[in-house]
């Protein structure tokens, strides 16, 4: 009887372990933070050129993304988007590295940003 509860303990522990989703692995991304709006109608609307329009858009809460040197595109998502986007404002523009968990939604990359600094 004691091993028959000890294999019922057993399988209950395995099936919980299976059905609780393993987190994401951190990454860390290289790229430019921009506006998703502006950048999606013109992939030239980055850099120090469109920086300005990047800032007022972030400043009104606008999404905002990072976009790597190949094209990809990870809207950024979590504690780094809110409150009007005020911890990426200094960010804008310049080359940065971003870390944090890679999710998939509507078959779009979002980085829920854990940290970010300046890329030297």
């Amino acid at each position: 009887m004691r091993i028959t509860r000890l294999v019922q303990l057993a399988a209950c522990a395995a099936f919980v372990a299976a059905a609780t989703p393993l987190g994401a692995a951190p990454v860390t991304v290289k790229g430019e933070v921009v506006d998703v709006a502006c950048y999606t109608k013109n992939h030239a609307n980055k850099g120090e050129a469109h920086k300005g329009c990047t800032e007022d858009c972030a400043k009104k809460g606008k999404p905002l993304a990072l976009v790597t040197a190949d094209g990809s595109v990870y809207k950024i998502v979590g504690d780094y988007a809110a409150n009007d986007n005020a911890k990426l404002i200094p960010m804008l523009s310049v080359p940065v590295e971003a870390t944090g968990e890679v999710t998939e939604k509507d078959g779009a990359k979002e980085l829920k940003v854990s940290a970010m600094k300046k890329a030297s």
